[in-house]
């Protein structure tokens, strides 16, 4: 029973070490590829109504690819956090404060999980005509939004880092492999 044990913990370590080598491999090579849309995903904004460093983070990100390629359409997208923020709405003034023409920034306020995002980008590239996504987010929650955007139908699908790290990521970075489980 205990060598039944061993190999048994051996399997699932070995797996998750695997998958962790694969995802964050995938999470930290950008895709350096001009696309029609920038999809932010949402995070904390403090109590305060300003975008938490990991938030910030992101977003800063995506305006650096959105002034790389100006003719793109940013949708930011995030829901009501326990702050009392629309995270899409908060991320959409910050860009425009800094600079991106209203008529470039979607908000979309009710993209509460990673599943809904990705639903809620399909209607809106129905609507605005759009081919090709680069979703910006942490460098372990990449591959697993990536993944959801080709299930539900999305076009060409590509992925940047933002450049933020801490302590909090191993914990992440576990959730994130269970995470891409469930959504398989």
């Amino acid at each position: 029973m205990k060598r039944t044990f061993k190999y048994l913990a051996f399997a699932v370590i070995s797996l998750f070490l695997t998958q962790s080598i694969f995802i964050a491999a995938d999470g930290l090579m950008d895709d350096e590829v001009k696309t029609d849309c920038i999809l932010i995903l949402g995070n904390k904004v403090n109590k305060d109504g300003t975008l938490s460093p990991r938030l910030k983070a992101r977003v800063d990100k995506g305006l650096q690819l959105f002034r790389e390629n100006p003719s793109s359409i940013i949708i930011v997208s995030g829901g009501l956090g326990k702050e009392g923020y629309y995270e899409g709405t908060e991320m959409k003034k910050y860009l425009i404060d800094r600079g991106v023409p209203v008529d470039n920034v979607i908000a979309d306020d009710l993209g509460n999980n990673t599943l809904q995002t990705a639903n809620n980008y399909m209607e809106l590239s129905k609507t605005h005509h759009l081919s090709s996504v680069t979703v910006v987010s942490q460098y372990y929650h990449i591959s697993r939004t990536k993944h959801l955007l080709k299930k539900v139908g999305a076009g060409q699908v590509y992925g940047v880092h933002a450049d933020f790290f801490e302590w909090r990521d191993f914990y992440s970075m576990f959730r994130e492999c269970i995470a891409f489980y469930k959504y398989w």
